[in-house]
């Protein structure tokens, strides 16, 4: 799994990273993952031809939530939110090009369900990348909403 561009195991339930290859689909359903979500867009210069076909042929739940990386959306965060609670118990798979949406996505999920603070919210995004002044203040006005609760 590791070879998998910034793959970061968060627990025995949930990584997140980059795009996988195609071959490396397999290694993915082989660890025992179940769901793939995938926060990239399927025409990018990264996504694979058909990745849900392909997902989908090797047994696993697929949901593509294609954001914008320039202008990610709270909408968005909701539905991921949403089919993150509705899968929680089964070990998922998030992704985007370069974890980058995945990882400010999966930590917000983590901040919402209370297993991370905000300082432990920043620091895992910076595990894998300093976020620019688009996604600094999409995840500032993100984390204002899930403190009020909307």
């Amino acid at each position: 799994m590791n070879a998998i561009y910034n793959f970061h195991k968060v627990s025995d339930l949930l990584a997140c990273a980059g795009q996988p290859r195609e071959g490396q689909l397999a290694s993915i359903a082989g660890d025992g993952y179940k769901v793939v979500i995938n926060l990239g867009l399927s025409d990018g210069k990264y996504a694979l031809k058909d990745e849900a076909s392909s997902v989908k042929s090797l047994g696993l739940e697929y949901h593509h939530i294609p954001v914008l990386f320039d202008s990610p959306r709270a909408d968005e965060l909701a539905s991921f939110i949403e089919l993150m609670n509705k899968h929680a118990c089964e070990k998922t798979f998030v992704h985007c090009a370069a974890n980058y949406r995945a990882s400010v996505f999966t930590g917000l999920y983590l901040f919402a369900a209370h297993k991370l603070d905000e300082e432990g919210l920043q620091n895992f995004i910076e595990e894998i990348w300093q976020p620019d002044p688009v996604w600094q203040l999409f995840l500032e006005e993100s984390l204002e909403r899930l403190k009020n609760g909307d």
